[in-house]
């Protein structure tokens, strides 16, 4: 781990653009040797987008790999490099709402999803706004160590996914925390709620944050363009939260989707988001 730690260190200090090309190679590389995770995204795929030809999906599964490798060492020079040749280009739009809320003493919950710009579009908007996170904690010490020290260098804190009372205890006092609730948290509180027309386990944190503090939920879209980043903060949820929970983590998994729609290739497909089913069914993954 080390060494895979000090060779991401390395990665995350090449030109920008030298980095994407390698990005892409590490992407096809993972292309051809990842046949389990490349099945899922595959599958995920097929599910999600049905409309779309299946040549057209075989299309994107290959391009969502290229974007998974840029991704990778997108992470590396958001934690460890220079992020000067994006901040000169980069679009942030919807900043002056979230300092309005934020003039009221109420917090904000931007809502995300998996993007591989996630890191790199993180650190972008801490350059406007002072963003907490949420994070799964890692079993190896060393990237949990890697993950933490890598965020703090811009995030005002970082929160594990345990650590709720304190993160509630952020937004109530009027700070920012950014969350990404697209992935199935087994054992936590979730409901099965559509994604993409699919039922999906989906975490009900987005609606218990905003019962418990108050805050604004507003989606937090973002995607890279080129070499350049286009950052934009949608409208607040209207009338959230409800008291139906599920009614409103369908209406965050919509939010989510529509961010997928807008930038496909650089979503994290390979998650298996479709593995716990309601009723019984069968998982569309196979072993």
């Amino acid at each position: 781990m080390w060494l895979a730690l000090a060779s991401m260190m390395v990665a995350a200090r090449l030109p920008w653009t030298l980095q994407r090309l390698l990005g892409r190679g590490l992407g096809a590389l993972a292309f051809a040797l990842a046949g389990s995770r490349r099945r899922a995204a595959a599958t995920n795929l097929d599910l999600c987008l049905p409309e779309r030809s299946p040549g057209e999906r075989a299309t994107l599964l290959r391009d969502s790999f290229r974007d998974l490798g840029v991704g990778f060492l997108e992470f590396a020079r958001a934690w460890w490099g220079d992020a000067t040749p994006m901040r000169r280009t980069a679009r942030i739009e919807g900043v002056e709402a979230i300092e309005a809320i934020l003039a009221q003493g109420r917090g904000v919950l931007l809502v995300s999803g998996h993007f591989m710009t996630l890191e790199m579009c993180g650190r972008l908007m801490c350059d406007r706004l002072p963003l907490a996170g949420m994070y799964r904690r890692h079993r190896s010490p060393v990237f949990e160590w890697a993950v933490r020290r890598g965020r703090q260098r811009y995030a005002v804190a970082m929160f594990a996914n345990e650590e709720v009372r304190p993160a509630i205890r952020h937004l109530k006092q009027g700070g920012i925390l950014w969350y990404a609730p697209d992935q199935d948290m087994r054992g936590k509180d979730t409901v099965f709620a559509p994604f993409f027309g699919v039922p999906a386990a989906t975490i009900t944190a987005t609606h218990q944050f905003a019962r418990l503090s108050g805050c604004a939920v507003v989606p937090f879209f973002h995607r890279r363009e080129g070499a350049d980043y286009v950052l934009r903060l949608g409208e607040p949820l209207a009338d959230f939260p409800s008291k139906d929970v599920a009614a409103d983590t369908a209406r965050v998994n919509a939010a989510i989707e529509a961010m997928v729609r807008e930038a496909p290739s650089q979503y994290l497909w390979i998650h298996r988001r479709f593995k716990r089913r309601p009723d019984g069914e069968a998982p569309p993954y196979g072993n």
